[in-house]
């Protein structure tokens, strides 16, 4: 079983460690937060004309049995 660490210990390991990390620059945050955007709208765009093309198939399916 694991010992339990004092919680003032802890926050101290936990801000020795946070200190180790390397943050993004403002500027590749924004050039990240900017390729999101664009591949979810690309995403959209394509599930959007999928959808809407196995719609019209479905259709054409459908409609051919009356």
């Amino acid at each position: 079983m694991a010992s339990k660490t004092n919680p003032i210990a802890f926050l101290k390991q936990v801000r020795s460690e946070t200190a180790k990390v390397t943050w993004p620059s403002r500027r590749e945050t924004m050039i990240s937060t900017v390729m999101v955007f664009v591949m979810v709208f690309l995403a959209a765009v394509f599930f959007f004309a999928a959808d809407q093309l196995m719609g019209w198939l479905i259709g054409l399916v459908l409609n051919a049995g009356a």
